[in-house]
């Protein structure tokens, strides 16, 4: 069996313009003295990775490397969410998320998705550059407006809009092949790919393509009240990245899984630090050490009551105190007595 690497940490829900959370090095040595050894890089905030150096200079590539390792830390994984959600964008969104992309192709929805098709294959190659194998991103949507079948959608919708969503994303995924890079997309509402049932949809259309792969993250599974433990059971090969993250779902009479537009504070589904929500992370890095998922596990901190900073420190330990140091022998091997196949066929009755 193989181990869980980590604990490791997702920097895009601490970079700031204050020190130490305003450029990579600092960065660095912030996760470092909280005992993380991995970090995960958002590949959209210059103030800690110029995405366009990245990826056409391997000297900067490896000075990036070269900072972390002197903090005594490996980069995970780079991220592309923000620019994978722009590679599929509904109208009703238009606005929303234009300020995800880059000052000159906001209003231009055609400009937009050709440059974070761009954006996207650039980290792929920059993810190469740094030795990384698994990159992390978002598939965008087009039919995610039409989640709830009222009005009852048109024969062909949802098929037409995962058709063009395949067909963005196929040429995405044949370079990240070119490169030997897999895309993690992150489970998500919010995402065409949000359940299992949608990310068969896009993989049947991608001609199950070997770079499809999955970013698991349970606590979007809580918010949508799926079975986050046989989803492993189902999809533990296409596994490449784990955001460690928490969650609670606690229904009442007045709101439910939609959370009645209230604030995160407010709904029934909530994100929570570690360890102050309802996922059984015991069982989770149980079940992928099971199924020997060897790469990391990744802090994503988001709560709706805990500071960031009580967060990350007290998610280092938990990651770490999760690991599962895997066993080299059989709990029962000291019962064990030699055999032959003699012996054996005699057990059996066998003459």
């Amino acid at each position: 069996m193989k181990m869980i690497k980590g604990p490791a940490i997702f920097l895009a829900q601490f970079a700031t313009d204050a020190a130490p959370f305003n450029s990579f090095a600092s960065i660095c040595g912030w996760a470092a003295s909280l005992g993380y050894n991995g970090v995960q890089i958002p590949s959209w905030d210059r103030r800690l990775l110029d995405l366009k150096k990245a990826s056409e200079s391997q000297t900067y590539a490896d000075e990036v490397k070269g900072i972390a390792s002197r903090h005594g830390l490996s980069i995970t994984e780079l991220s592309t969410h923000l620019q994978g959600q722009l590679v599929a964008v509904h109208p009703a969104y238009d606005t929303a998320f234009d300020g995800f992309a880059a000052p000159e192709v906001r209003g231009n929805p055609k400009a937009r998705t050709e440059w974070a098709v761009d954006q996207v294959k650039r980290a792929i190659l920059a993810s190469k550059r740094l030795g990384l194998t698994v990159h992390a991103t978002f598939s965008g949507a087009l039919a995610w407006p039409y989640i709830y079948p009222w009005p009852q959608r048109p024969a062909g919708l949802v098929e037409t809009a995962f058709d063009e969503l395949a067909k963005r994303w196929r040429p995405i995924l044949d370079y990240a092949d070119e490169q030997g890079v897999d895309l993690a997309y992150e489970i998500h509402p919010g995402e065409d790919l949000h359940d299992g049932v949608s990310y068969e949809m896009f993989l049947d259309r991608v001609n199950n393509h070997k770079r499809a792969n999955l970013l698991y993250d349970p606590s979007h599974f809580v918010l949508q009240q799926l079975d986050y433990l046989d989803y492993i059971d189902i999809y533990h090969a296409r596994i490449k990245a784990f955001h460690v993250k928490d969650a609670e779902f606690d229904p009442t009479g007045r709101q439910g899984v939609y959370g009645g537009f209230q604030s995160w504070v407010d709904r029934a589904g909530r994100f929570r630090s570690l360890g102050d929500g309802q996922v059984d992370f015991g069982a989770i890095f149980s079940k992928l050490t099971q199924y020997d998922y060897d790469s990391w596990a990744v802090l994503e901190w988001e709560c709706a009551l805990k500071h960031p900073e009580q967060g990350a420190r007290e998610g280092a330990e938990f990651i770490k105190s999760h690991i599962i140091r895997v066993t080299e022998k059989a709990f029962d091997d000291f019962a064990g007595s030699a055999t032959d196949d003699a012996a054996n066929r005699k057990m059996l009755g066998i003459s």
